[in-house]
C-alpha cells in the first residue's frame, strides 16, 4: 500500500557464505562484517510504491503522488540530478531490480532521496578515501614498470653486455607476460575481491622489483622481465573494476584521467628520484640502476602492505579494526552510494562482489562482439607514440646529453601528457561525446611523425629534442577509451572481461610498438616513422568507425523501443532473454 514502508531486502553474503580463502583474507585485514541495520527511513516515503518510472536507467527516485499528477520539486531537481545514460526511458523499476547476494542490497531503495550537496559532499570523500589512494597504488606500479628507462640512461646496458635488440626482447617478454596474465588475473580479482588481490600482487611484484638490483646478464634481465610483467598483469583491469563499485558512469572517466594522470606523474617524480639515486653509483660497490632497482621497489612494498589493510571491499563494507570498527559512512551514506550507482547503471547489482565468473558467463562475455571495435582501438591508438617515447632516454644520451641531464630533459613532456589527459578527460564529458576526442591525439601526431621524417639528420639536437617532447606529451584519452568499456558493457561479467580484454590488446600494441625502431633504422629511424604514419591513418579510419557504428546502434534500437507502449516495454523487460548491453533498451556512449 502506498505509504508503507517496503519490507527489508536480504542481507548480502554472510561471511560462512563466503570462499574459505575470502574468509581467511577478510580475519588476516581485520574486516568487520556488521548486520545490516533494519528499518531504514530514507529522507521521504510520501510517493506511491509499485511502479516508479526509470529514464535511461535512472530515474527512480521519482514518482507520482497517490493522486497521480503531484511531483515534488525536491524530486523533480532529483531527477535530472541521477539521470544516467544506459538505459532508455521506459520500464518500471521492479526491473532494475539488483540481485539478492549484491552486496548493497540492504541499501537499495527506489524511495530514496538526497540533495545535491549530499552527493557532491560523498564523491569528495571518496576522491579523497577510494580514488587517491588507487592512484597511489598505480604510482608504485609505474615506479616500477617505468624505471627501466631511467636505469638505460646509466648506461645499464653497457655494464649488463646488452645490446638494443636484446633490451627489445626483454620488453616483448615483459609485455607478452603482461598480456597473458591480465585475463586471469581478472578472473581472480572477481573471486577474491580487488581489495584483497591488487595488495597481493603489489607485494609479490615489489619483491621482483627489488631482485632486479642483482642481475648479471641476458637470462636474469629477461628472467625478472617476465616476473614482472606476470605478476602486474591485471592490476589496471582490477583497479578499474574496483573503482566502478563506487562512481557512476559519468564520474568515472574523470577518475581515470586522475588514475593515469598518477601514471603520468611517476614519470615527472621518478625523474627527480633517479637523478638523486642514480648518484649513488660507486656506493658498496654498486651502479647506479641497482640502487635504482632496490629503493623504489622498497617503496613499492612498503605501498603494497598498507593497501592491504587499506582499501575497503564496497561502499557499505568499510568496517575493520584498521578502518574503524565503525566504518567510514554512515547508514544514510551507504544509501546515498548505493542507490546511485545502481540507478546509474543497474546492471552493476547483478552480480556479487565476491562471485567468480563462470566458464558460459566468461565465454559469453568474450563473444561480445559490440566491444570488440574498442579493443581494436585499444591495440593501435597509441602505437604512433610507443617508440619515440621508449626510446626517449637512448635518443637523448645520442644527442650528446649527459645522465643527469637526460633524466631531467624528460620532466616536460611529462607534464604536458598530465595536462592534456586531464583536459581532453574533462572535455569529452562535457561535450558527451567520446570517440572524435580520442581521434585529436591522432591528428597530433600526424605533422610530428611526417616532420620527424624528413628533417636533416644533422639538423640541431633542440630540434629534435622538441618534436620527442611533443610526441611525448600528445593528448592521452586513454581514460576515455577504457572508460567506454566500462560504460558500454551492460552487467559486471562483461566490464570485467572486458576491461582486461582492452588492456591485453593495449599491451599486445607495446609489444608491436618496441619493435618498431631497430639497430639498422638508428638514429633517425626513417623506415620505423613511415610505419607509424601508416598507424595515424588506420587510426583515422578506425576511430570514426567506431563512433558510427555505436550511433547505428542505438539508432536501431531507439526505432524500436519509441514505437511500444508502456505495457510493451514491461512485458519486454519481464520476459526477455537479452543481457546486459543486448538489451533493447541499453544504449551504447559515443
Amino acid at each position: 500500500m502506498a505509504g508503507e514502508p517496503s519490507p527489508d531486502p536480504p542481507a548480502p553474503l554472510a561471511p560462512a557464505q563466503k570462499p574459505w580463502i575470502v574468509r581467511f583474507l577478510r580475519r588476516a585485514r581485520g574486516q568487520i562484517d556488521r548486520p545490516p541495520r533494519v528499518n531504514i527511513t530514507p529522507i521521504s516515503r510520501k510517493y506511491s510504491d509499485p511502479d516508479y518510472s526509470v529514464s535511461k536507467g535512472a530515474e527512480v527516485g521519482v514518482a507520482v503522488s497517490e493522486s497521480g499528477s503531484d511531483y515534488s520539486s525536491t524530486a523533480v531537481g532529483l531527477q535530472k540530478q541521477h539521470r544516467g545514460e544506459a538505459f532508455a526511458e521506459g520500464g518500471s523499476t521492479k526491473f532494475y531490480e539488483p540481485i539478492p547476494e549484491y552486496e548493497g542490497r540492504h541499501r537499495w531503495d527506489p524511495t530514496a532521496e538526497w540533495t545535491p550537496a549530499e552527493e557532491k559532499k560523498l564523491v569528495r570523500t571518496l576522491d579523497i578515501r577510494i580514488c587517491s589512494w588507487v592512484c597511489l597504488m598505480f604510482f608504485s606500479l609505474q615506479l616500477d614498470r617505468g624505471n627501466i628507462t631511467q636505469a638505460l640512461s646509466d648506461n645499464m646496458l653497457n655494464d649488463l653486455g646488452l645490446t638494443t635488440n636484446q633490451y627489445n626482447y626483454g620488453q616483448t617478454i615483459f609485455y607478452l607476460c603482461f598480456l597473458c596474465a591480465e585475463l586471469p588475473s581478472q578472473l581472480i580479482s572477481k573471486k577474491l575481491g580487488p581489495d584483497n588481490w591488487i595488495p597481493i600482487q603489489m607485494i609479490c611484484w615489489s619483491i621482483v622489483a627489488i631482485c632486479q638490483c642483482r642481475i648479471t646478464g641476458q637470462s636474469t634481465f629477461y628472467a625478472t622481465r617476465a616476473l614482472l610483467g606476470l605478476i602486474e598483469g591485471g592490476f589496471i583491469p582490477d583497479s578499474i573494476l574496483y573503482l566502478s563499485y563506487f562512481y557512476t558512469s559519468k564520474e568515472l572517466p574523470i577518475r581515470l584521467s586522475f588514475f593515469w594522470g598518477s601514471y603520468t606523474l611517476t614519470g615527472i617524480i621518478s625523474s627527480f628520484l633517479a637523478f638523486g639515486i642514480l648518484h649513488l653509483r660507486g656506493v658498496l660497490g654498486l651502479e647506479g640502476w641497482r640502487w635504482l632497482f632496490a629503493l623504489e621497489g622498497i617503496v613499492t612494498a612498503i605501498i603494497g602492505v598498507s593497501s592491504f589493510f587499506y582499501l575497503p571491499p564496497s561502499p557499505t563494507e568499510t568496517a575493520s579494526y584498521f578502518r574503524g570498527q565503525d566504518g567510514w559512512f554512515s547508514e544514510r551514506e551507504e544509501i546515498i552510494m548505493v542507490n546511485r550507482v545502481l540507478r546509474d547503471d543497474p546492471g552493476k547489482g547483478d552480480m556479487h562482489n565476491r562471485q567468480g565468473i563462470s566458464l558460459g558467463l566468461f565465454w559469453k562475455a568474450l563473444c561480445d562482439y559490440d566491444l570488440w571495435p574498442v579493443y581494436l582501438i585499444g591495440f593501435t591508438w597509441g602505437t604512433p607514440f610507443q617508440p619515440v617515447a621508449a626510446y626517449l632516454t637512448l635518443t637523448l644520451r645520442s644527442l650528446g646529453f649527459g645522465t643527469f641531464e637526460t633524466n631531467l630533459l624528460v620532466i616536460p613532456g611529462s607534464v604536458l601528457t598530465l595536462l592534456q589527459l586531464l583536459f581532453w578527460t574533462w572535455y569529452s564529458e562535457k561535450i558527451n561525446s567520446r570517440f572524435f576526442v580520442i581521434l585529436i591525439s591522432q591528428i597530433w601526431a600526424l605533422p610530428l611523425l611526417i616532420a620527424l621524417e624528413v628533417i636533416p639528420g644533422n639538423s640541431s639536437p633542440w630540434v629534435k629534442y622538441t618534436l620527442s617532447m611533443l610526441m611525448v606529451g600528445f593528448p592521452y584519452t586513454y581514460a576515455i577509451i577504457v572508460a567506454s568499456v566500462s560504460r558500454n558493457a551492460g552487467s559486471v561479467r562483461t566490464r570485467t572481461v572486458g576491461t582486461a580484454l582492452y588492456n591485453m590488446f593495449v599491451q599486445a600494441s607495446s609489444i608491436v610498438g618496441s619493435n618498431i625502431y631497430r639497430d639498422d633504422d638508428k638514429p633517425n629511424y626513417r623506415r620505423g616513422n613511415k610505419i607509424l604514419l601508416g598507424f595515424v591513418a588506420w587510426n583515422f579510419a578506425l576511430i570514426i568507425g567506431t563512433k558510427y557504428y555505436y550511433v547505428w546502434r542505438n539508432y536501431t534500437r531507439e526505432k524500436k523501443w519509441s514505437v511500444m507502449t508502456q505495457e510493451e516495454k514491461d512485458i519486454y523487460l519481464e520476459t526477455t532473454k537479452d543481457e546486459g548491453n543486448k538489451r533493447l533498451d541499453f544504449r551504447f556512449a559515443h
